[in-house]
């Protein structure tokens, strides 16, 4: 049975739940619009989780922001067709759903309440994108990427044996 992933925004206007196969918060982007719209730390956390179990309380309090994008492999400016929720009353961020792939949703792992599996080896990616004043604490086992893996979220989970039935 999926794990019941149980978030909120930090002044409790916006509360949502939704169950995830992919809990495990092993994926830090380092990319400019994750570290500026929720990565405090330099990175953002995305999770994983199904799209037709989302349930939210509180949706006249959210507000959706879609990012420009021009960088090396956008030389063009491109708005971006991931649609960024997060709380118009406290601005946190709570999760990412892209139409592009429909029965996904990612919640960022600072909005979830609900205790997390701890990883047994992070993805460190974006890293061509990273802040210059951000030292990523890259562990043993941990992998990198100046861009993206080729390993889907699933996928790790699956490999490492962290996917939840």
């Amino acid at each position: 049975m999926p794990l019941l992933l149980k978030g909120s925004c930090r002044c409790n206007a916006v509360r949502f739940e939704v169950e995830s196969h992919t809990p495990v918060p092993f994926m830090l982007c380092y990319c400019s619009i994750c570290r500026k719209q929720q990565g405090g730390g330099g990175f953002a956390i995305n999770l994983g989780a199904d799209f037709e179990t989302l349930k939210i309380k509180g949706k006249r309090n959210l507000g959706v922001y879609q990012a420009e994008i021009e960088d090396d492999e956008h030389p063009q400016c491109e708005i971006s067709t991931g649609q960024r929720n997060f709380c118009r009353k406290c601005g946190s961020a709570l999760w990412l759903y892209d139409p592009t792939w429909p029965e996904l949703v990612h919640p960022f792992a600072s909005a979830i309440d609900t205790d997390l599996p701890k990883p047994p080896e992070k993805v460190h990616l974006m890293l061509k994108y990273k802040a210059n004043w951000v030292e990523p604490a890259i562990g043993k086992g941990d992998k990198t990427f100046d861009l993206y893996p080729e390993e889907s979220i699933a996928d790790w989970h699956k490999r490492t044996g962290m996917w939840v039935d």
